[in-house]
């Protein structure tokens, strides 16, 4: 009898553990994709920067460095809350095309578009409805960068297009922590999303 109501409550546990460890199924996969789409994007900036560079398009090269690094952190945010819920990142072999610093701009707009209005969003309603704080959080903080980005972005291709690609910010900051990225030649004290003390950021540019 006492063998039976051991096995019993090994089957409950069993159980409980199983539904713990799927209960977040969709949030998992989100971060794979999330993890995969970051690195690509990490990659991709750093591949721009080369291109503008060649273009003698110095400002926006810097811009294409910084942002490509705080893709770079959220890929390894991702990764990290990956690993907590006991899942390793899928490997990644990132794809794109360099075309010319124009087109590359407008290619990284059309991209943070998606994931700040589309993709992120998606992401943190299941995360939330999974009870998956961790990886809420390192979404909201990808998103919430991806925001800045877009708007970086199409600063410098409108002033690309009117050829004023020389009053564009030349320095830029990113948060070590989450991302955040800032184009201004002394940021505020603290990261406005991590908080995360400003000597600590990584300075792009001179």
């Amino acid at each position: 009898m006492k063998n039976m109501i051991l096995f019993c409550l090994l089957l409950i546990v069993g159980a409980g553990q199983h539904s713990i460890a799927g209960g977040a199924d969709k949030t998992i996969a989100n971060l794979q994709s999330a993890f995969k789409g970051e690195s690509t994007a990490s990659a991709r900036y750093a591949a721009y920067a080369i291109k503008a560079r060649e273009e003698h398009l110095v400002y926006i090269a810097v811009l294409f460095e910084a942002t490509s690094k705080a893709e770079e952190i959220h890929a390894a945010n991702h990764k990290s809350v990956l690993e907590k819920m006991g899942q390793k990142a899928d490997p990644v072999k990132p794809a794109f095309e360099v075309k010319s610093t124009g087109e590359n701009l407008e290619a990284a707009i059309k991209g943070e578009t998606y994931e700040m209005t589309t993709m992120y969003p998606e992401f943190i309603a299941t995360a939330k409805a999974e009870d998956a704080q961790a990886a809420v959080k390192s979404f909201r903080w990808a998103m919430d960068t991806e925001k800045k980005h877009q708007v970086m972005y199409q600063n410098a291709l409108t002033a690309l297009n009117a050829k004023k690609a020389d009053t564009l910010p030349k320095v830029y900051w990113v948060c070590p922590k989450c991302g955040n990225t800032y184009d201004v030649l002394k940021p505020e004290a603290s990261c406005a999303f991590c908080s995360t003390k400003s000597d600590k950021f990584i300075k792009f540019g001179k």
